[in-house]
């Protein structure tokens, strides 16, 4: 564990990487992704060929197929060395900076947890609830739910499990219920995505569409899903509080109630929490200012980088009293632990070159145009979410996905609104965060609690029949609207 000192008393700094993915979870969506190419390569070999036709101002028509005769597959090397060949191409670009947006935000938070940013951040707020227990749990869960729902954290929160777990006991409730207002409220946060950019933006920017589209929508669905979360945090605090032996972590929590705990306080909390507050709100300000001008919206995600990188390095600073090496030192750590997520946006990115450059896209976009010409939008929408669910049981990675799929949608006749394609997406890629047990945040975090997988969807699984019902209800209501 390093320490750093301010303002002269030494200061624990919390060694842990925000984003670890683990060798074995690497190894598994690489082989998986990479799985994935190789098909597309064979599929060049197997499918027809064809090509798109083109409108009458040059653009292409991807309603009008041509069949290309006696055309062979992608050459081999060309598909093996697609993940670099791809930065070549008109994707280039837009593939290195959702990267570096990536590498950035990864470092600006890394930096905003080791100077304790973000412990600072929860618990000056919830202090100035007293003895008002269920407000507080409230209050903490809507917290957490806005970090998922604006910014897009999810596996960062689980290093705040442990003090939320404490502060639920501390209360009288128990470590579940810490579980339930930090790592489940933010993954609710993370799927009922307003300003996310990990779905939102990510999605958005991939299929050409404006991020803040149809905000409103999305924050009646966040009001909905939050109301959703705390009936069911409600109702297990009144059954614990009735009955403390029916919880899951009962005999856990006992031992928990037995240690000596004293809150470690963090210097410079004043300064921290609001540096802090004033950079979220920069950030913020600017992803509404860029998606909401046209001529801005191009340059929202660079805009997005320099914001995260400047302010997250300033407010780092001032936390650290200008240990410059040490926040430099967090960024690089949190830089490096998103290197994984870049290798996997790479390698899902490549799959649609493979198909493009093997000519076989065309091909399977007139299959598909044709398979749904009955104009069902409702139940397009539907085989779209399914798509997207099964994708999400074996690749967790939400920008791996959001590059597979949303290239894949841009060029397809749906009948369907680009901003609902990002609903539809960004609905079935987050609440299974927090079901599937292929999720790694939701196997450390039941770990770090003690429940298993098993006992959490006993406990869980009508929270979630209610939550896909209702996600059903908001695609068919987002439709017929004319989201």
């Amino acid at each position: 564990m390093e320490e750093q000192k301010t303002n002269g008393q030494p200061v624990k700094q919390n060694g842990d990487k925000l984003i670890d993915i683990g060798k074995k979870t690497f190894l598994s969506v690489l082989a998986l992704l990479f799985g994935l190419v190789v098909l597309s390569i064979i599929l060049t070999f197997v499918l027809p060929k064809g090509e798109f036709g083109l409108n009458p101002d040059g653009t292409t028509d991807y309603s009008a197929y041509i069949p290309i005769e006696n055309a062979s597959g992608i050459n081999i090397f060309k598909g093996i060395f697609s993940p670099v060949l791809i930065l070549g191409t008109g994707d280039g670009i837009n593939l290195i900076m959702l990267s570096l947006f990536l590498l950035v935000i990864s470092g600006a938070f890394q930096a905003m947890n080791d100077c304790g940013g973000i412990k600072v951040f929860v618990t000056r707020i919830v202090r100035k609830f007293g003895d008002r227990k269920f407000l507080l749990l409230s209050v903490v869960s809507l917290l957490f739910m806005a970090f998922g729902a604006f910014l897009g954290l999810f596996e960062e929160m689980l290093t705040l499990l442990p003090i939320v777990v404490i502060l639920a006991v501390s209360l009288g409730y128990d470590s579940f219920t810490g579980f339930l207002i930090s790592i489940v409220a933010c993954g609710f946060g993370f799927s009922s995505a307003i300003t996310n950019p990990f779905t939102v933006i990510f999605a958005s920017q991939l299929i050409g569409v404006n991020p803040m589209a149809a905000w409103w929508y999305r924050i009646v669905i966040f009001i909905v899903m939050y109301a959703l979360l705390e009936l069911f945090i409600f109702a297990h605090v009144r059954k614990i509080s009735k009955s403390p032996e029916k919880s899951l972590t009962f005999d856990r929590d006992l031992k928990i109630k037995d240690k000596i705990f004293s809150e470690e306080v963090v210097p410079r909390e004043n300064k921290i929490f609001t540096a802090y507050t004033v950079f979220f709100i920069v950030a913020l300000f600017f992803t509404v200012l860029c998606s909401s001008l046209e001529f801005l919206r191009d340059y929202t995600v660079v805009t997005l980088i320099v914001v995260f990188l400047f302010g997250g390095f300033i407010c780092s600073l001032i936390a650290t009293a200008g240990d410059l090496k040490s926040t430099a030192k967090s960024f690089l750590k949190g830089v490096l632990s998103a290197l994984p997520s870049v290798a996997f946006i790479l390698l899902a990115s490549s799959v649609k070159y493979v198909l493009v450059e093997g000519k076989v896209l065309p091909t399977i976009v007139h299959a598909i145009n044709g398979a749904v010409d009955s104009g069902n939008v409702y139940l397009v929408a539907a085989i779209l979410f399914a798509i997207v669910l099964v994708l999400e049981f074996f690749i967790s990675s939400s920008t791996a996905k959001a590059v597979f799929v949303m290239s894949i949608l841009s060029v397809l006749s749906l009948g369907i609104s680009k901003e609902m394609q990002v609903l539809i997406y960004t609905f079935a890629d987050g609440y299974t965060n927090l079901l599937f047990p292929t999720s790694p945040v939701l196997l450390i975090g039941l770990s770090m609690i003690g429940v298993s997988y098993f006992k959490w969807l006993k406990k869980s699984w009508y929270l979630f029949a209610i939550t896909f019902a209702l996600v059903l209800g908001f695609i068919a209501l987002g439709i017929a609207v004319g989201v």
